[in-house]
């Protein structure tokens, strides 16, 4: 296992850290014995941090973290986690007994790296107002948290102004070859680290969407001298950058640990050959081509005077190139009609058809006819079902959490 050090703290991190999003299940709940034995042998192969948060898997995946990381093996790793800022809704006092939980849930002491969960601009404005700067520092302080950190998924510019907002050691973002201009991107991968940021990498194979292989894109890995699968290829694109400082891969097959554990004992930075980028270029270039609608996240028709977030649009929307269309709703859930947010929804059937972004878009892309058949293919009652539940959902667990930190209060 190769490992890189966080730059303002000299932590060694694998390279190749394990995702506890997508854990393997057994009758819809966590298969614990599987799983279990699935993050030990990650951790004796030398991974060394684990990435966790509260709504994953339904609230059960920081309890069974606590269970699986006994017998010595929570010593042995990072532990990560977020803080759900939605969940905070009244005061500073929130935030501290959401904590609590978290410590409780995964039984320890201290949460190595704590992130504040999908965090955007004005989320952290609100944050801001209710005292996150005095309870992040008080938290390292008191030895709770090691290193403070946010996990993003909004654009560029918000995301510099969040890495320039505190004094944080460490990011997570989206990225993988088909995401270099979307949300935080190259320019935010290389913002974080020239502020002294480790950046944690998510969604390397686009929920397991880039470990599968159309034919028009196999073509062009097969001229490749060496050969790879389409995992391997997008994680070592990746890990090509020397700025990244570990990646998280949701594993949940032994098979897959075993791929990702043996190219993490390999893949170096500025590895790549200027031939294996090319490739990798031409790869892009043709998803692009099968894509309903080639946007390339450029964002250069942002901001929309009428509150549409364009990118976001078309890339829920593009997510039906692998035949998922869960993924696509979900995709538009969470960044467009954006439920867990504070800055409101931005949905396709918002736009007036001013036709400003269309005068601006360097692809020539018929931006307000796609949008008409975004908002269509998402904007249904399916939609409006999906995100009642949720907040039906996520508002009961909130009052449960609060209720259960504010007795865990010294």
């Amino acid at each position: 296992m190769l490992y890189r050090a966080l730059p303002k703290t000299g932590d060694r991190l694998s390279i190749l850290g394990f995702g506890a999003m997508r854990l393997p299940q057994k009758k819809g709940r966590i298969d614990e014995p599987r799983a279990t034995a699935q993050i030990r042998m990650a951790i004796d192969r030398g991974i060394n941090y684990i990435d966790a948060a509260m709504p994953y898997h339904a609230g059960a995946c920081e309890p069974f973290l606590g269970r699986a990381l006994s017998d010595g093996y929570r010593e042995k790793v990072r532990l990560a986690t977020k803080l759900p800022h939605w969940d905070v809704v009244a005061s500073r006092a929130d935030m501290d007994a959401l904590l609590r939980v978290q410590l409780q849930n995964l039984n320890t002491d201290r949460i190595d790296y704590y992130l504040l969960h999908q965090l955007g601009l004005p989320d952290w404005l609100r944050l801001e107002r209710l005292g996150i700067v005095d309870f992040l520092n008080c938290a390292k302080a008191d030895g709770l948290i090691g290193n403070a950190g946010f996990s993003f998924h909004a654009s560029y510019d918000e995301f510099a102004a969040l890495v320039d907002a505190y004094d944080w050691e460490f990011c997570q973002i989206q990225y993988n070859y088909l995401d270099e201009q979307h949300q935080a991107g190259t320019r935010g991968l290389r913002y974080a680290a020239s502020r002294g940021l480790g950046v944690i990498v998510m969604e390397p194979l686009r929920g397991g969407n880039l470990a599968k292989m159309p034919p028009e894109i196999k073509a062009f890995f097969d001229e490749a001298e060496q050969r790879r699968s389409a995992a391997e290829w997008s994680l070592r694109w990746i890990w090509n950058h020397p700025e990244v400082t570990c990646v998280l891969s949701g594993m949940n097959d032994e098979a897959h640990i075993e791929e990702n554990l043996k190219i993490a004992d390999e893949a170096q930075p500025d590895s790549l050959t200027p031939t294996e980028l090319e490739i990798i270029s031409c790869v892009v270039t043709a998803y692009r081509k099968l894509m309903k609608v080639g946007c390339t996240g450029c964002r250069y028709c942002m901001p929309c005077p009428a509150g549409v977030a364009i990118p976001e649009c078309f890339d829920a929307y593009n997510a039906q190139l692998w035949g998922n269309k869960i993924e696509g709703l979900f995709r538009y859930l969470f960044m467009v009609a954006r439920p867990l947010r504070d800055c409101g929804d931005a949905y396709a059937s918002r736009c007036t058809q001013c036709g400003e972004c269309e005068k601006k878009c360097p692809q020539h892309i018929e931006i307000r006819a796609h949008l008409k058949d975004v908002a269509a293919r998402f904007e249904g009652l399916k939609l409006r079902l999906l995100i009642r539940l949720m907040r039906l959902i996520m508002g009961f667990k909130r009052r449960k959490n609060l209720k259960r930190g504010r007795a865990l209060l010294p």
